[in-house]
């Protein structure tokens, strides 16, 4: 039976096959026989990639801090509005806001821009499911725009398709980490005079043309989940350029009253909620920036360098960067298995194989737009009120994303952003493994 991982869900499963050694280890050769491992041969990588979250007495400090002060939330304390500072000069932003979580960062990002019933919000259909949660809490009509297979990003070039007289606001995603389109997005937006939201959630220190992702549209969305390259366990922030928006978002995610402490008066718009970033959050996130360049660039060099060797292998193709894109995040890295380099071989089991030589790996998201989750929506009782049942038929119809269905059915697969944090001999060691699999590739195909 295939089984489907979300990111998630692969996380905890790639973490009991890569908990283990700190980044920088020394190069460890192992024996090999020539075999792949699943037919009894030596694994690729007999040690383990590093650990994640990695931390010291500098997170431990920063709890103990914010612990003594007596002043745990941002209302009455100043750990997080520093925190912000640090964070929007890192980023070369005006302004960013501390919230409860990336999922809250886009949420409260819509609330501001008073997204609601009968509103359209453009989306890849390749992303993660908060990237639809957060339109369908609005009452909005999620439209789902189909992948380029090659970059496995959101295709720029299929937006302008989707635009219609409802919708309000186009909210592409640096998948992995990578760049979408930028600068298509940005002229399509002008055209079509919307704003322009970045779900960064996967893309901290991701540039394009050398200026970091989130400062180019109205808005962008971070995430600080335990899987991400910046985090504190849960938490987001929200970064813009305009002091306006970013003032309202404020007001959104603290109960719609302004200023910088709990007001109880009239307050500000029509509604809001809390989604506060507390002060252990925000230390553990000051903390954990001590690390972040450092990090960054050692993800961006490793994943250029297996670039450089899963390039030379016929039948593995590593995820297109755009042309604009001068540094990759690398939250995930992404490559297409095509199965007829491999004679044939499945890519269930490939992934097998290579799980086998101690490399984690995963299929990555599926078909978002097919998925009961999502197509129940139709059927919602409070979307047929609002859009009524032939919309959500057309809705239905609309949905379909043949590339997409190809890259998730057939060639996607993953590596995660800590598997890149070791040195070189690391990447040699997955490219190995690939070329071992590739070698007795019929073999294995008839296990």
């Amino acid at each position: 039976m295939k089984t489907k991982y979300n990111r998630r869900d692969f996380i905890s499963a790639a973490a009991i096959a890569g908990g283990g050694i700190a980044v920088g280890a020394p190069y460890f050769s192992f024996a090999d026989d020539g075999k792949p491992a699943i037919l009894g041969g030596s694994k690729a990588k007999a040690d383990s990639f590093t650990n994640w979250p990695l931390f010291n007495e500098t997170e431990e400090r920063a709890l103990i801090d914010v612990l003594k002060s007596g002043k745990w939330g941002r209302l009455n304390g100043k750990v997080v509005a520093g925190f912000e500072g640090e964070y929007a000069k890192l980023l070369g932003v005006n302004h960013s806001l501390g919230v409860s979580s990336g999922t809250s960062a886009l949420y409260t990002i819509l609330g501001a821009l008073d997204v609601g019933p009968g509103d359209e919000v453009i989306m890849p259909v390749y992303t993660f499911i908060a990237t639809y949660n957060v339109a369908v809490l609005n009452y909005a009509l999620p439209i789902f725009v189909d992948t380029d297979i090659e970059s496995f990003q959101i295709d720029s070039t299929k937006v302008e398709s989707a635009i219609g007289p409802q919708t309000k606001v186009l909210m592409p995603v640096h998948i992995g980490g990578s760049p979408f389109n930028i600068d298509h997005f940005l002229q399509i937006a002008d055209k079509h005079n919307l704003p322009l939201i970045e779900d960064a959630c996967q893309a901290h220190m991701a540039e394009w043309k050398g200026k970091k992702v989130g400062s180019f549209g109205l808005a962008g969305a971070f995430s600080f989940q335990s899987s991400k390259n910046l985090n504190c366990a849960e938490g987001g922030a929200i970064t813009s350029n305009n002091a306006d928006f970013i003032k309202t978002c404020y007001n959104f995610h603290n109960q719609g009253q302004g200023g910088t402490t709990t007001s109880f008066g009239t307050g500000t718009g029509t509604r809001g909620t809390n989604l506060r970033l507390t002060e252990f959050q925000g230390n553990i996130l000051l903390a954990q920036m001590t690390r972040l360049r450092e990090q960054a660039a050692t993800r961006d060099r490793n994943a250029r360098y297996l670039t450089s060797l899963l390039n030379e292998i016929e039948g593995i193709e590593p995820a297109k960067l755009y042309e604009g894109t001068t540094a990759g995040a690398y939250h995930l890295y992404m490559f297409r298995y095509l199965k007829e380099g491999f004679g044939g071989l499945s890519r269930d089991k490939f992934i097998k194989a290579l799980q086998a030589e101690g490399i984690p790996c995963s299929q990555g998201y599926g078909q978002m737009n097919k998925d009961e989750y999502v197509t129940g929506l139709a059927k919602n009782k409070h979307y047929l009120k609002i859009y009524g049942e032939k919309r959500m038929q057309e809705w239905l119809e609309q949905n379909e994303c043949p590339q997409n269905d190809k890259l998730t059915s057939e060639q996607s697969v993953w590596f995660l952003q800590y598997m890149l944090l070791g040195n070189q001999s690391d990447m040699d060691k997955i490219a190995a493994a690939i070329k071992k699999i590739k070698k007795y590739a019929k073999q294995i195909n008839s296990l």
